[in-house]
């Protein structure tokens, strides 16, 4: 079946207004702080994703909800910028996510307002357009997750592969993904996040990422796990295998993790083995981190 496009990705598309160097405790009472560093950049995971994907060259597409609202123009012009389709995009009454990221060196704090992003469906994404579905921001967008489990089911069905990055829940819940993970071919979180997943699923303790990502990837997905300065692993069916971190100095590690999602599908669609599909995540996450931002340094295939 012909495809428009290699890649659709839908999720979370906000400006993010990065402060660098940002102090630990802010002083209310009106006082003004000063930071080293300040930037306005494309943010949200799923709009990194799609970036970092077309600069690897894959026919991107972008599904999600924007604002009738200079944030909401903004996102859509630094997506189209960088070869991104965002004709599937809705233009919604309510205004466009924003987003404030505290950098500390490598550690961030987030703030952010959701906007209209709670309110994108199913409804709003087109079936059979492309190879591959990912799915981003699974807490952020409670509109979204009823009717995921069917809709990513149809997409296998019609011979698509999906994969899926839900980032952090912001409740602390972690609720609704079993259904979710046995529609996914490729499951996508950082080690705390699978941690936190797999205590909800399984009513389990503390364990070692390894065995987490075993136990997650018991419900159909063969699942890759960013571990930090620890690198990545990435089961698969009863192989295990890890791969550790490029040796770069981060300028700002805002969206690595999406960078690493990217080089991940792109690799998986070029038909690489499980182990090259994890370095070349690990490459894409590392190299992202050169400039502020989550786009400004993502490579391309010949980059990498």
């Amino acid at each position: 079946m012909a495809r428009d496009f290699d890649l659709l990705v839908v999720g979370d598309a906000n400006p993010d207004v990065v402060l660098s160097g940002a102090p630990r405790g802010l002083a209310y009472g009106q006082r003004e702080q000063l930071v080293s560093g300040g930037d306005l950049v494309l943010g949200g995971s799923g709009a990194i994703t799609a970036c970092g994907a077309a600069r690897l060259g894959l026919r991107t597409a972008f599904a999600g909800r924007v604002g009738d609202d200079a944030a909401g123009r903004f996102v859509l012009g630094a997506l189209a910028d960088r070869g991104v389709d965002v004709s599937h995009c809705v233009i919604d009454s309510r205004p466009t996510a924003m987003t404030v990221v505290l950098a500390d060196g490598a550690d961030r704090a987030i703030l952010t307002s959701p906007g209209c992003l709670p309110y994108l469906t199913v409804e709003d994404v087109p079936r059979g357009v492309a190879r591959h579905v990912h799915v981003s921001s699974y807490f952020l967008q409670p509109g979204l997750a009823p009717g995921l489990p069917g809709f990513l089911a149809g997409e296998r069905r019609s011979g698509a592969t999906t994969s899926l990055d839900t980032n952090d829940d912001p409740a602390g819940t972690w609720e609704g993904l079993g259904d979710v993970l046995g529609e996914v071919d490729v499951f996508l979180p950082n080690a705390s996040e699978a941690t936190a997943i797999a205590s909800r699923l399984f009513g389990i303790g503390h364990e070692c990422v390894e065995a987490t990502a075993a136990r997650l990837g018991g419900l159909g997905p063969a699942v890759a796990v960013k571990d930090g300065g620890n690198g990545a692993l990435a089961w698969r069916s009863g192989e295990l295998v890890r791969t550790g971190a490029l040796p770069v100095e981060p300028v700002d590690t805002v969206g690595a993790g999406d960078s690493f999602n990217a080089g991940f599908i792109a690799a998986m669609l070029r038909e690489m083995s499980l182990r090259e599909c994890l370095e070349t995540a690990v490459t894409c996450g590392s190299l992202s981190t050169r400039a502020a931002g989550g786009t400004a340094a993502q490579p391309t295939w010949k980059d990498l």
